[in-house]
């Protein structure tokens, strides 16, 4: 932004913040809405079999059958007493622990029944929680949600501690806290209205929220502390503030301009999972531009010089010095000690599995009871009895035709002897023959009741045309097994039916099986755009080509340590995390935010040495200073970074685990190892051909007090 706004926003300063604080006042209450429509689905590829054959199930109302359940501050003993008021065998009732129950209603229970024991248990002071993926899905929901509100009371403390330490003043610390609140106000009332829309994952609201809070500090801390460093040079406020946001401000837009661009590139993932985080980012970014931009400028001169209201003794900061001297120094030695650190878990990162579970449980803790119960369920109803496979069949004639039902009872068979196959569910196993069943489509109120309600399992009165068979895998949902059984069903379908019909699998397992597999496929394209973006704008930022190459590769290199670690933290079972696959939907997240953050540094480190560089100065005093004046602001940020991420290692959930500790060590990563001694050695190395193929430009010289 030029420097006419700049001095604009500064001199009409009360008026900026009275419109931000009428955009925030306005917009609260959408912000407190935002999980009002978020969604735990949307993994579905729009327009594609999955997608129509999970659609084509909404259209069935099966009947409601007596749930499994887990009653909870209910002993078993208690619980079986309970059912044999209701003559309900003890054989139903399993103990999960001295005080918790699973039932499981035999086949011939009424739905009547079911409602009487739950009356039953809560008469008794227990609780009763409905056992499905569908309950999982809620309580997943549920804890995401929550984990914002939880970490936040966190972080925020230790959260001040660091700031005071790297601004060094009471005042300063705030200015941070007022531009990330308020990027992350705004953004989360923007997702509030675009989610009523478009279809939002739940994860959404933590993962821009923290985004735009590290960011925020981030983008706060370069500008003002640019703007202190030059009221100290002898400037006045209004020319700090101008300088400030001519060089830390042209840093800044350029490093948001690439997170934003970056977390963008995940539209090519294709459904409306990665749409909404691509769009929820880019938001994220947009809107700290914009508060940076703006309200920055306009807080810092109400401020004035009182921004260093408050002073308190820091640490002595001379270890940047003495580093960056000795990087300039000894190049070879840091690319080697750097290099040392990170190839050993580069070498660990082919060893990376990716896939989001289809049993959702497994996302749950282990001691959780939910999960507990769901397994013991698998143990006694069969492993694939969690998540049946949905086969939604579009029939060329209508089912109130004899010949339909035939079709029907052929695909039934088909199915039946696929390998992998326990059981099939299908409207064949009712009472009566296709003559029968044609009947009751034509006229549902003429035939019996128990016929009817059976047939609503299946199909549709509303639309004849459709049918659903449910196919009950011998494995697991999450086993590699089932998810080859998807795709054999899929590719037998066609022959197994008559021409003009078109028959395709839904449902949770499905959907999710085609989601790993999408995400896996347009992985290599998301992780190329997010490179090209980094390539294009660290070319532009810093008119060098070859420092834009360095920058990807080092990007790259990090990527690689940062997958390696969580392989091994996973492999080793450390912080919480059990071993599994990483969630192929929060983990090329991370790959594309670590690539858009690492710009932050990566840019304001060049840009200080080019900057230097160009006042005359040699290349190894550019590099020496460069390092020496952003070292602790470079690193401090990161930390800023670190401890928000970090916060997310409150969650019971594995996949925000996953999401705190990957960003976590990519930042660390990339600001103590590749800013500190990979980015200087390598420059340095290069020489006056670092900056390729930009030309030195002479400058006066800048006061030595200006950073």
């Amino acid at each position: 932004m030029g420097s006419g706004w700049t001095r604009m926003f500064v001199r009409y300063r009360w008026v900026v913040v009275a419109l931000w604080v009428l955009l925030i006042a306005s917009t609260l209450p959408l912000a407190a809405q935002v999980t009002k429509h978020l969604t735990s689905g949307g993994f579905e590829a729009p327009h594609s079999s999955v997608q129509w054959a999970t659609t084509a199930l909404n259209q069935i109302h099966a009947r409601n059958a007596p749930p499994t359940l887990l009653l909870q501050n209910m002993p078993p003993a208690l619980a079986e007493g309970l059912g044999a008021r209701l003559h309900i065998g003890s054989s139903a009732f399993y103990a999960m622990g001295p005080n918790t129950t699973l039932f499981v209603p035999p086949p011939q229970l009424l739905l009547l029944q079911s409602r009487q024991l739950r009356h039953l248990v809560t008469q008794h002071h227990g609780s009763t929680t409905v056992v499905s993926q569908s309950a999982v899905g809620n309580v997943v929901t549920h804890d995401a949600s929550t984990t914002l509100l939880q970490s936040g009371v966190i972080v925020i403390p230790v959260l001040v501690v660091l700031l005071l330490l790297v601004f060094g003043s009471v005042s300063a610390v705030t200015l941070p806290l007022i531009i990330a609140l308020c990027g992350t106000e705004l953004v989360l009332a923007c997702v509030s209205i675009i989610s009523r829309y478009i279809a939002l994952s739940v994860y959404l609201t933590d993962i821009v929220s923290f985004l735009a809070l590290g960011v925020g500090v981030d983008y706060a801390l370069f500008i003002s502390t640019r703007y202190r460093q030059n009221l100290d040079a002898g400037l006045s406020i209004e020319e700090s503030i101008v300088d400030a946001m001519r060089h830390a401000g042209r840093s800044v837009f350029y490093s948001g301009l690439a997170v934003a661009l970056a977390v963008a590139a995940l539209m090519f993932g294709n459904d409306a999972y990665w749409r909404g985080l691509a769009l929820g980012g880019a938001i994220a970014l947009f809107a700290i531009l914009l508060a940076t931009h703006t309200l920055l400028p306009a807080v810092l001169g109400l401020y004035g010089r009182q921004v260093n209201w408050g002073r308190i003794r820091r640490p002595d900061f001379r270890f940047w010095k003495s580093l960056s001297h000795w990087v300039t120094r000894h190049p070879v030695w840091a690319m080697i000690i750097s290099l040392s650190i990170l190839l050993p878990f580069v070498a660990l990162a082919p060893q990376v599995r990716m896939s989001t579970p289809a049993n959702l449980a497994t996302m749950l803790p282990r001691s959780s009871v939910l999960r507990q119960a769901i397994a013991k369920q698998q143990t006694l109803e069969g492993a694939g009895s969690i998540a049946p496979i949905a086969i939604a069949v579009r029939l060329p004639t209508p089912l109130t035709h004899d010949a339909s039902w035939s079709t029907v009872s052929g695909l039934d068979r088909h199915l039946q002897l696929l390998p992998d196959v326990a059981a099939v569910s299908s409207p064949s196993a009712l009472p009566g023959s296709s003559r029968n069943l044609a009947l009751a489509m034509r006229h549902p109120s003429r035939v019996p009741a128990a016929l009817r309600l059976g047939l609503e399992n299946f199909v549709s009165f509303h639309n004849p045309h459709l049918v659903v068979l449910y196919v009950i895998a011998k494995t697991g949902p999450n086993d590699a097994r089932t998810g080859l059984l998807v795709n054999r069903i899929d590719s037998h379908l066609a022959g197994w039916l008559p021409p003009g019909s078109f028959a395709a699998a839904g449902g949770l397992v499905p959907v999710l099986h085609s989601f790993n597999q999408t995400t896996q496929q347009k992985l290599p394209l998301i992780i190329g755009a997010a490179l090209a973006v980094a390539l294009i704008v660290l070319t532009i930022a810093t008119r060098s080509v070859l420092q834009a190459l360095l920058g990807v590769a080092l990007n790259a290199l990090v990527a690689l340590a940062t997958t390696g670690f969580m392989v091994f933290v996973s492999h080793h079972q450390l912080l919480g995390f059990t071993r599994q696959p990483l969630d192929s939907s929060i983990t090329p997240l991370i790959f594309v935010l670590l690539f858009g953050l690492s710009m932050d540094y990566e840019v304001i480190l060049l840009h200080r040495i080019q900057e230097y560089w160009h006042g005359n100065r040699s290349l190894n005093d550019a590099v020496e200073h460069g390092v020496a004046t952003t070292g602790s602001m470079i690193t401090g940020a990161g930390m800023i970074m670190v401890v928000v991420f970090l916060a997310l290692l409150i969650s019971p959930l594995q996949i925000m685990k996953t999401f705190g500790i990957g960003l976590s060590f990519a930042v660390l990563a990339d600001t103590w190892i590749v800013r500190s001694l990979l980015v200087p050695s390598v420059t340095t190395i290069f020489k006056g051909a670092s900056f390729w193929p930009g030309r030195r430009v002479g400058q006066h010289s800048l006061p030595s007090s200006l950073p």
